[in-house]
């Protein structure tokens, strides 16, 4: 089941919460709105869906939410980080940017974001690559591609009585 965290945090955005209300000025300025909001929207997503095994999108993106999830919801099995450097990403969000009508794709808001992934989300690919867990995969070729090195990785690492491919999701 493909949960995206930033998906279930535009959801609560568009309902006009408080939460979402403050979510939507920390999004604007590329910051990370706070861990407990993201782990319970997660929550109540996983809860929602009925599933039992999840592909989390967007989500840890600091490391005391990763430790924090997986103290409180579960550990997980592998980290798939998708490597990109910042001129590729600036490309793609600022043309997606074009039909989206989302907020945060701007030049300044993306290098925020680049900032705040350095920052604070790179310890936790360190943290899980440490573990053992994480499967690195350079996006800056043509998404076909990118999918192709995803589903070889996946199924390499899977044992032979569980080789589920991934299906594919858009950027």
């Amino acid at each position: 089941q493909h949960l995206s965290a930033g998906d279930l945090l535009r959801d609560e955005v568009k309902s006009g919460s408080d939460i979402g209300v403050q979510c939507a000025e920390l999004m604007k300025e590329g910051k990370l709105v706070p861990m407990q909001v993201t782990i319970d929207l997660l929550k109540g997503g996983m809860i929602k869906s009925g599933a039992s095994k999840f592909l989390i999108d967007g989500f840890p993106r600091a490391l005391d939410q990763a430790k924090s999830f997986e103290a409180s919801i579960a550990p997980c099995s592998k980290v798939l980080f998708f490597d990109c450097p910042l001129e590729t990403m600036q490309q793609r969000l600022l043309k997606r940017g074009e039909t989206s009508g989302r907020a945060d794709d701007n030049i300044d808001t993306i290098t925020k974001r680049f900032d705040t992934f350095t920052s604070q989300s790179l310890p936790v690919v360190e943290y899980f690559e440490a573990q053992g867990k994480c499967i690195k995969v350079s996006s800056v070729n043509a998404p076909e591609e990118v999918y192709a090195e995803v589903r070889a990785q996946i199924q390499a690492q899977t044992s032979s009585s569980d080789k589920t491919a991934p299906a594919p999701v858009a950027a």
